[in-house]
């Protein structure tokens, strides 16, 4: 352009370059990402055969879920697939994961964790899986054991603890996603506030989706959801942009799942 050419016509011609060719690329009709499937089975990448809607595109075939399905990680069709899925990601998400037969053995892992790390006070809330694993695991190592549903505790006390244990509404084995409630999780900062977090449930609440997970969580309570529910997928981390990890950035620096059962 001729140097007589102000900022504002150079910006002018190159905004109408650039809805010239969004205009350009408008003229052709493109397919609706993922969507083409339906209900009854229709292949991928058949054209929509559901009538237009109000704003004369095609309305969808088929709810979202259903559609990305195809797109999103294996869940497994079995316990045992479960399982291993979920096992495999908590390990590449750098949790730690032990399978124990039975509380008594759950509480022998939380007890050998007490005495190698040295803790000194370990929180938990008051819970039927959480219970006898604090009696035999915690207390019976000489660890102070405040529980967070106690009358006259001090949620700044969870600060000072070495370790918080709590259960969990559901395990996702899709993702490796522990989904954890104001009622499984002992309140809000429990399973935030100390540096580890130990998460004790039964192989049975391991399902293949969040999806599945909502589910489950929706009917335990009947509609009525407790106040908080959140997704646990890891210890907490960040990465800058050089791509260097660091891990407790924003909650427990670890995370250890013990599956009972």
């Amino acid at each position: 352009m001729p140097e007589s050419v102000t900022e504002a016509q150079r910006n002018a011609t190159a905004r109408e370059t650039i809805l010239s060719r969004v205009r350009e690329a408008l003229q052709v009709a493109a397919p609706l990402p993922h969507l083409q499937t339906d209900l009854a089975g229709e292949m991928v990448g058949q054209p929509a055969t559901a009538p237009a809607a109000g704003n004369g595109l095609p309305s969808l075939t088929v709810l979202p879920e259903a559609a990305a399905r195809p797109w999103l990680p294996d869940g497994g069709e079995t316990l045992e697939e479960r399982l291993a899925i979920l096992t495999a990601n908590l390990e590449k998400l750098r949790a730690s994961v032990e399978r124990v037969a039975d509380v008594e053995a759950a509480a022998a892992v939380v007890g050998e964790l007490v005495r190698q790390r040295n803790w000194q006070r370990v929180a938990w809330h008051r819970h039927p899986q959480i219970d006898p694993v604090v009696a035999a695991g915690v207390i019976a190592c000489g660890c102070e054991a405040p529980a967070v549903d106690d009358p006259g505790f001090e949620k700044r006390q969870l600060e000072t603890c070495d370790a918080g244990i709590t259960a969990c509404e559901s395990l996702v084995s899709q993702t490796g996603t522990i989904l954890v409630s104001s009622a499984t999780g002992g309140g809000r900062g429990l399973s935030i506030l100390p540096p580890v977090h130990i998460v004790i449930a039964p192989v049975g609440a391991v399902v293949a989706t969040l999806g599945d997970a909502l589910h489950q969580v929706r009917q335990r309570y009947d509609g009525s959801l407790p106040s908080l529910l959140s997704f646990i997928t890891g210890p907490s981390r960040t990465g800058d942009i050089e791509r260097i990890l660091v891990l407790g950035a924003h909650g427990p620096k670890e995370l250890f799942v013990i599956l009972v059962g």
